[in-house]
C-alpha cells in the first residue's frame, strides 16, 4: 500500500455538539436536531476511517492489520505493536463537555487489568478504564474556544471563593489558606466532591445567586452562570472557581497531559490524542462519575495554562510541539496559487484535513496526483517516498514524531 488516498470520515453525534460546524466544513447539508459533535479521523476500532481504493471504502484499522509496515513505517509498527498510536478529531461544542481527565499509562494498565478481573463488561456504564493506554491530547482552536485547564493557584482559588465565603463557609478557604499546595488544592476538592448531593444542589443554587452582580468582573463568575444553566445545580458548575478559565483563537493550541483536570466549555477545533478512550468525570455529565478513582489517578499541582502558538519551519509548516511520543499537529499554510509545499525522506502515516482552499498532492516517485478542497481529508502511508502539495491552501497535518 503506498499511495495517497482520500478518507471518508464517521461522523459522532452527542448532544453537546454543534449542528452546523462540521456541515459547513465538509460542504454538506446540515442535519438539524443532530448535534455533530466529531469526526474521527484514524483506525479506532469504534469509528475507523475509511480510505478509497479505487471504487472501494477499505476501513483503515484493516489496512494497517493487512500491512502495517508499509502504512505506519516500520519504526512505528514496531513501536506501538502495529496499531496506530493516534486518533485525530474535527471537535465542535455548543453546550460545555463533562470535566474530566485521563490516566496515565501505569494507571491505565492497571485499572484495565482490575476491571477485567472483576468482569465489569467493556460497554457498562460504570467502566472506567476501556483500553490499557494512556491519553495525552492537544487541541487546536479552529473559531474561538473556551476551556477550563488544571487547577488555579490556591491564592487564586481563594480571590475567587472571597464573595461566597457566606455560603460556603470558611473551612473551603482555611484549608488552602494553611497549606498553599498540592495537597490543599486536593483536600479542597475533596470536599466538594464528597458533598452529599441535595446539598451540593442547595450551595450551587445559593452561589448563582451571589455571583450575578459579579459576573462582568471575572470570566470564572460568567462561566458559573453558563454551567448552570447546562447543567443546573450539578457540583461542575463552581470548577471555573478553581480551574483556570481560559479562551483560544483559532490557530492557539494547549496540550492536556494525563492526570490534568479540564473540560472544553464551547468552539471548535482539531483534537489529537493518543489512541485511548479512558475517562474519568467529575462534574458536567449524567454519566457515571468514579469520585474514589478519580481523586486517585488526578495531578493536584496547581499553575497557569500554556498556549501552544507553534513553531515555524519556514517553508509553509507551523508546528504543535508536545512531550508526546504518539502525535504532532502541524499546520501547512500555502498562501498563493502557485505556492508549494514539498516532503520526502523517511516519513510515518500522515492523515491530513483541509479546512480552506484549493491545493493539489503529487506522488513524486509515480506523478499521481489528487485535487483536495476544504473539509477533505486524505491518508499518506509511510510507504509513499515524497511528495509535494500546490495551490492556496490551509491544511493540517497528523503525525507520529
Amino acid at each position: 500500500m503506498n499511495r495517497i488516498c482520500l478518507i471518508k470520515n464517521e461522523i459522532l453525534e452527542y448532544p453537546w455538539g454543534s449542528e452546523t460546524f462540521i456541515p459547513e466544513l465538509l460542504g454538506i447539508k446540515p442535519s438539524y436536531n443532530k448535534p455533530q459533535a466529531e469526526m474521527w479521523m484514524g483506525a479506532h476500532k469504534k469509528a475507523p476511517s475509511m480510505v478509497k481504493i479505487d471504487n472501494s471504502l477499505i476501513p483503515l484499522n484493516r489496512l494497517i492489520a493487512e500491512c502495517p509496515d508499509d502504512i505506519l513505517g516500520k519504526s512505528v509498527s514496531e513501536k506501538f505493536f502495529r496499531e496506530m498510536p493516534f486518533l485525530f478529531k474535527v471537535l465542535s461544542a455548543s453546550r460545555p463537555l463533562s470535566i474530566q481527565a485521563h490516566p496515565d499509562k501505569g494507571q491505565a494498565q492497571a485499572g484495565f487489568k482490575r476491571e477485567n478481573i472483576n468482569l465489569i463488561p467493556l460497554d457498562a456504564a460504570n467502566r472506567n478504564y476501556r483500553d490499557d493506554n494512556h491519553k495525552p491530547e492537544l487541541i487546536c482552536a479552529l473559531t474561538d474556544m473556551w476551556a477550563l485547564k488544571g487547577f488555579r493557584e490556591p491564592d487564586e482559588i481563594i480571590r475567587l471563593c472571597a464573595p461566597l465565603e457566606g455560603i460556603l463557609g470558611k473551612g473551603f478557604t482555611h484549608i488552602l489558606k494553611e497549606k498553599p499546595d498540592e495537597s490543599g488544592i486536593k483536600a479542597f476538592f475533596m470536599l466538594l466532591m464528597d458533598m452529599e448531593k441535595s446539598k451540593a444542589a442547595a450551595l450551587v443554587n445559593d452561589a448563582i445567586k451571589v455571583i450575578q452582580p459579579l459576573r462582568s468582573k471575572d470570566n470564572a463568575y460568567e462561566w458559573m452562570h453558563r454551567l448552570n444553566i447546562e447543567y443546573p445545580c450539578d457540583i461542575g458548575v463552581l470548577s471555573p472557581l478553581y480551574l483556570n478559565v481560559l479562551k483560544l483563537a483559532p490557530g492557539e493550541a494547549i496540550f492536556l497531559a494525563a492526570r490534568e483536570l479540564h473540560a472544553y466549555l464551547s468552539g471548535s477545533g482539531l483534537e489529537i490524542m493518543a489512541n485511548s478512550d479512558n475517562v474519568l468525570r467529575g462534574g458536567l455529565t449524567q454519566k457515571h462519575i468514579d469520585k474514589d478513582e478519580l481523586m486517585r489517578i488526578l495531578s493536584f499541582v496547581p499553575g497557569k495554562p500554556q498556549v501552544i502558538t507553534g513553531n515555524n519551519n519556514g517553508r509553509f509548516e507551523t508546528f504543535y510541539k508536545t512531550s508526546s511520543e504518539e502525535f504532532i499537529l502541524s499546520l501547512i499554510s500555502l498562501p498563493e496559487k502557485d505556492s508549494i509545499y514539498k516532503k520526502e525522506g523517511e516519513r510515518s502515516i500522515e492523515i491530513m484535513l483541509c479546512t480552506e482552499g484549493k491545493a493539489t498532492i503529487i506522488d513524486t516517485s509515480d506523478g499521481n496526483s489528487l485535487d483536495i478542497k476544504k473539509g477533505m481529508s486524505l491518508l499518506i502511508p509511510a510507504a509513499v517516498s515524497g511528495y509535494y502539495i500546490e495551490g492556496k491552501a490551509t491544511i493540517y497535518k497528523a503525525s507520529v514524531p
